[in-house]
């Protein structure tokens, strides 16, 4: 198990100053509204690569009335031992991201060395009805607990994907080694990023063919319009249309995940808000169980207000399901009743309340 025992949020959104100690097993944080539970899975989704489970940009998670910088430190133990890592950003340069591993400057990308996370949030309930965007990110982020490098080639692939349309879209004629260049890197990051989207969607698949279909609601996976051979010939052929549309027609940026009721054959956006959640979290503890065995670390789960629209046998099934996979995730709720499995004889689990700004030990 890989499990945070101690977070620091410094300056971060209403924190000013917090520090939590937290059991490695499950750990639930309840509060009301605007208390600040969410902000607490925020700080540790930028632990990792890219900007968390939020999506804004590093400025943004400063408090209000702060100084301008935030930071966010934590003690993490697995079996490859301790470790302390941090992110944030300083007043005097709001929008650079800074990273310390063991005290040293690290990059962002050395933080999937120690650590994978996954999240569910309440926005992420319409996912399914959402645009293949809000589907392909949510791919990425499991892929890369699987694949470090992902989103390093992702950030690259787009910049490329960026300036070959701008050539495309500006007055006058592009200069066409500038943009077979690019069409180059395209096509060598593309590859990349289709062949580790196929593998993890299909070791998924795989995963969940063996499922039951209950209590959870078990998910057909597939992937679509993940194409990336002869990526550079097509966007060749492609320029005059591209330029046009201004944007790339072709390529891996056009991926779908396809998720489907097994047991009703009917696809994901037809289902009902509490099957779509099902199929979700069928989809994460797969995701979950995979990576235990073939990274030999499971990702930590971050799950916002996870309990609602879950009838009361699912939420018991799922504090099992997590307690027995051995892995550390941070639940969110506004309501303590409805985590009262893990009070009366179900899974233990460490529990923290947030109320006028100071988190204590439920």
């Amino acid at each position: 198990m890989t499990a945070i025992t101690r977070l620091t949020l410094t300056d971060f959104r209403n924190h000013a100053h917090a520090q939590i100690i937290a059991a490695s097993g499950l750990v639930v944080i309840t509060g009301d509204n605007g208390a600040g539970k969410t902000n607490i899975l925020d700080a540790i989704s930028l632990l990792a690569p890219g900007r968390g489970l939020r999506g804004a940009v590093l400025s943004d998670a400063a408090r209000q009335d702060g100084p301008g910088g935030w930071s966010v430190a934590a003690h993490l133990v697995s079996t490859e031992g301790e470790v302390q890592i941090g992110t944030g950003t300083a007043a005097t340069a709001p929008d650079r991201r800074l990273v310390r591993v063991n005290g040293a400057s690290a990059t962002a990308a050395a933080l999937s060395d120690w650590l994978a996370l996954v999240w569910l949030t309440p926005a992420m309930d319409r996912l399914f009805s959402e645009s293949s965007g809000s589907r392909r990110r949510f791919l990425d982020r499991l892929v890369l607990a699987l694949h470090p490098g992902h989103g390093q080639r992702v950030n690259r692939y787009e910049a490329a994907m960026r300036e070959r349309t701008r050539l495309l879209t500006a007055d006058g004629p592009a200069d066409p080694v500038w943009l077979a260049g690019l069409e180059a890197d395209m096509a060598d990051h593309g590859a990349a990023i289709a062949d580790a989207r196929a593998d993890v969607a299909a070791a998924l698949a795989a995963e969940l063919a063996g499922a039951p279909d209950g209590p959870f609601a078990r998910p057909l996976i597939a992937l679509a319009g993940n194409d990336a051979n002869e990526l550079a010939a097509r966007l060749m052929r492609g320029r005059a249309r591209d330029a046009t549309a201004a944007r790339a027609i072709e390529g891996p940026h056009r991926a779908d995940l396809i998720v489907t009721h097994a047991a009703k054959a009917m696809p994901a956006a037809s289902c009902s808000t509490g099957e779509q959640k099902a199929l979700l979290i069928a989809i994460v503890l797969a995701h979950a169980a995979l990576v235990a065995r073939r990274a030999r670390r499971p990702p930590i789960l971050l799950l916002d207000e996870i309990a609602a629209h879950l009838d009361a046998g699912r939420r018991a099934a799922l504090f099992e399901r997590l307690a027995a996979m051995g892995v550390q995730a941070w639940m969110t709720g506004t309501d303590p009743s409805l985590f009262a499995d893990l009070a009366s004889g179900g899974p233990s689990a460490c529990w923290l309340t947030l109320a006028a700004g100071q988190i204590t030990p439920a």
